[in-house]
């Protein structure tokens, strides 16, 4: 009888450790999952670059955290818009050449990459290829060719300098392109002038169209700036990344853009 009692008293003591350890793993998935999501909404969020419009600035492959600290918060800082409010909460403004993730004003969902070009009130053009701000050419100084993964062919490679003197690289493949020629662009209050570095394959703020365009982006739409790449794959799709297949992880990755600096 003695030792029956034992047995069940060591059973029990068994499985409160059983649960006891149970309740500790859950808890502390559950203080992970509060913890990212806290990071998601309030600080950094996730990315992927699906498209070749910011060539060569970032790539197709390119996952990125953006910083929402950077400008504040709006509406579009959370996940579906969960908490709608107007304006901006703890607003700080874009500096010219922030590389910025932002919601399509004509849906307010899609999300974008480009570069804050033009700032309320300027006069933003092209002419033959260069960028004009108030009148004013921006520097563009050739550099070396890009050799696109996807297309295989060199791409003409320019620096541009920014009145603010930001330095960045942009691509123009095709001389006198569809871009290349626009009108002047007036950018209106609480609104910015966005481009992407790939120059003639970027649907951007030069395109005003309605429905098909991206216009002047709100200050309200803006969700980040890109901060630094935290992971790259050369896959067409970077949603195709072979995770079931570790064996190519050593050929689909890009090792030295992992942990660079978006600028």
């Amino acid at each position: 009888m003695q030792r029956k009692r034992e047995s069940m008293s060591v059973q029990t003591s068994a499985t409160k450790a059983v649960d006891g350890g149970w309740r500790e793993t859950v808890k502390i998935i559950v203080h992970a999952l509060i913890l990212a999501m806290i990071v998601r909404i309030f600080l950094y969020q996730p990315f992927n670059i699906p498209s070749g419009s910011m060539k060569s600035t970032l790539l197709v492959g390119d996952y990125l955290f953006v910083s929402k600290l950077s400008y504040g918060y709006s509406r579009y800082s959370f996940p579906w818009g969960i908490i709608p409010f107007k304006g901006r909460i703890f607003g700080s403004e874009p500096q010219r050449g922030d590389v910025v993730v932002f919601k399509l004003p004509r849906d307010n969902s899609t999300d974008y990459i480009k570069r804050v070009i033009g700032l309320p009130g300027d006069e933003i053009a092209m002419h033959d290829g260069v960028l004009f701000i108030n009148g004013k050419a921006v520097p563009k100084v050739r550099k070396d060719d890009f050799v696109s993964p996807e297309e295989g062919r060199p791409i003409p490679r320019y620096e541009e300098t920014l009145p603010n003197g930001v330095k960045y690289l942009v691509l123009d493949a095709v001389p006198n392109g569809d871009f290349d020629n626009t009108d002047t662009y007036k950018v209106p209050p609480g609104h910015y002038f966005m481009m992407g570095d790939n120059r003639d394959n970027s649907t951007d703020s030069r395109v005003q169209s309605a429905r098909y365009g991206v216009g002047f982006v709100p200050y309200e739409n803006l969700v980040g700036r890109a901060e630094i790449i935290f992971f790259s794959a050369a896959v067409d799709d970077p949603n195709a990344f072979r995770l079931t297949s570790p064996w190519t992880w050593p050929m689909d990755i890009r090792w030295r853009r992992i942990f660079g600096l978006v600028r």
